[in-house]
């Protein structure tokens, strides 16, 4: 029988690493696991690099606690993940790779909560956009997602689709974007009721 699946506060999370807690530590590792994994492999990383990444970020934040005058001034997601984006622009820098971040060292910790918000806001609208977009049905669907992901031309749309020519196309594109605007919003009025 497997044990249950414990929540832990985030000043459990420190005095269990504090006190060398085997379950505070498979928790704490399996909690943000995912959240680092979709840093760095939005920001030219895959899972191997994430793994890595992981498990050097737990390592610093286990030591950080032992510290006796350690104390956390934000969020633990926020540290974990402050640590994390740490180590992995020392990693693209190392293999002189480019990267987005901008870094500020003073106010590190102001800008990580400002990229969370940014990143909450941009997964959750990519989800209502999904569900948009299966609301929106075909042909509209596929047709959004030849232009827009697949960059096919008005041209190549129109022949695909049995328009008589790329104005047609453009022109049924634009209706299908008007569906996909009305049923976008039409989620956010929902979770703003």
């Amino acid at each position: 029988m497997s044990k249950p699946n414990l929540q832990f506060t985030d000043n459990q999370f420190i005095d269990g690493l504090r006190n060398n807690n085997n379950e505070v530590l498979t928790a704490l590792y399996k909690k943000y696991y995912n959240f680092v994994l979709k840093l760095i492999v939005n920001n030219s990383g895959n899972s191997e690099q994430a793994q890595d990444i992981y498990q050097e970020t737990i390592i610093v934040v286990f030591e950080n606690c032992k510290k006796p005058d350690f104390q956390l001034n934000c969020q633990l997601q926020t540290y974990i993940y402050s640590i994390a984006k740490r180590l992995w622009l020392k990693q693209l820098k190392k293999n002189g790779n480019s990267y987005f971040f901008r870094e500020d060292e003073e106010n590190e910790i102001e800008d990580v909560e400002s990229d969370m918000s940014i990143y909450h806001q941009k997964e959750t609208d990519l989800d209502k956009m999904q569900q948009s977009l299966t609301q929106l049905g075909e042909p509209c669907k596929t047709l959004i997602n030849d232009f827009y992901i697949n960059k096919k031309s008005m041209d190549e749309i129109a022949e695909k689709f049995g328009y008589t020519n790329a104005d047609n196309a453009k022109n049924q594109k634009y209706k299908c974007l008007q569906r996909l605007k009305k049923y976008f919003f039409e989620k956010e009025e929902n979770i703003e009721d």
